[in-house]
């Protein structure tokens, strides 16, 4: 049973992101789906796109339905890699040579070469990959003017938990000295991630302080995950109102706390406590310039909010911004969503700010 719950704590994430991804699909194609209002999520002031987005979470909760264990992954993954197939970039999309770190450049016209942004993916450290995130990748190196390395990360469970972050340590090590055109100093760096992604970016931004490595420009989260443990989600107010992590944390709610543990444990091979795997639970002093964006309707919200006080309070420049009634990673609907062009205009603002006053 335990391993029956290991592989429920590892998956809630997994949950989520094929929501977003079946969303950005369905959104990109035009595909209009005919549901009866009566059963539609939506709110009259609204806009069309955010519910179709809506209408398409509330149903995809049962997408994997009949498929347990490596083959309901699998079916993750291909459904999130699928969310780029037909869409049209202005970047360039560059595998990268080297073996390690694993990953692609994308790099938009006029994008310097010696301003890098390492991108971590999202997708319950089980899916997701460098293709599934190129919405995000594209317009980052648009508004950073940067080249953006997107890590292509081991994932669970045929690899570690730790490996993916041994893979992400290693490639920020390597961006310091290498560009997309091969071996070159960086002038401007900036750590970024979604989701689990956001998690591997606060993590690789204390990580970095106690190596004693440069630091980077900035770090960005976007609706990161900064604690484990999810047994205190159940009894947040906003639990009915987030449309992807709702459902599932009101069935981890159920779970006895000692069976959750344990299965997370087993799971992801690290004690749910360790800052390794809860950022919040680490020492946030000396922090590089760091942006959160989070939804006020999500589940994570509250645990977002409690790492930027507690890095405020240990003097660090940790700002977070949040939006109302937005999904999870919103951001993944750019340009569909105004509030997703809001968000990144937003993080361009940030990133120019940050700049300035490093180079004062």
């Amino acid at each position: 049973m335990i391993f029956g719950i290991a592989w429920f704590a590892m998956m809630w994430f997994g949950l989520l992101m094929v929501a977003l991804v079946a969303a950005v699909v369905f959104l990109r194609r035009r595909k209009r789906n005919a549901r009866d209002e009566r059963e539609a999520i939506t709110r009259p002031e609204q806009s069309e796109a955010h519910q179709q987005v809506l209408e398409m979470v509330k149903g995809i909760h049962t997408a994997a339905d009949g498929l347990h264990g490596r083959a309901r992954v699998k079916a993750l993954r291909r459904y999130m890699d699928s969310m780029s197939d037909g869409l049209e970039f202005v970047s360039e999309i560059r595998p990268s040579v080297t073996d390690e770190p694993k990953g692609e450049w994308v790099i938009a016209p006029g994008a310097k070469p010696n301003r890098r942004i390492l991108y971590i993916h999202g997708g319950s450290w089980i899916a997701g990959s460098p293709k599934s995130h190129r919405a995000i990748t594209d317009r980052l190196s648009r508004l950073a003017n940067a080249c953006v390395f997107a890590i292509d990360y081991r994932l669970m469970p045929e690899n570690r938990y730790l490996d993916g972050i041994a893979d992400c340590q290693q490639a920020y090590r390597w961006l310091l000295d290498n560009g997309p055109d091969g071996k070159a100093a960086a002038d401007f760096m900036v750590v970024a991630g979604d989701s689990a992604g956001g998690s591997h970016t606060l993590g690789l931004n204390a990580w970095i302080r106690d190596q004693g490595l440069r630091p980077p420009n900035a770090a960005v989260a976007l609706s990161p995950s900064t604690e484990l443990m999810l047994t205190s989600l159940g009894k947040r107010a906003n639990l009915k109102t987030d449309a992807m992590l709702g459902p599932t944390i009101e069935k981890l709610a159920r779970v006895p706390l000692p069976l959750l543990w344990w299965g997370t444990v087993l799971g992801f091979r690290v004690l749910p406590t360790s800052p390794i795997a809860s950022p919040i639970r680490g020492a946030l002093h000396d922090l590089s310039p760091t942006l959160i964006h989070v939804s006020e309707s999500e589940l994570l919200l509250e645990n977002a909010q409690r790492y930027a006080a507690k890095a405020q309070e240990a003097g660090s420049p940790v700002e977070i911004e949040t939006w109302p009634d937005m999904v999870h990673v919103w951001h993944l609907f750019t340009p569909l969503l105004p509030e997703a062009e809001e968000a990144f205009e937003h993080i361009g603002e940030f990133l120019t700010r940050v700049e300035a006053s490093s180079a004062k």
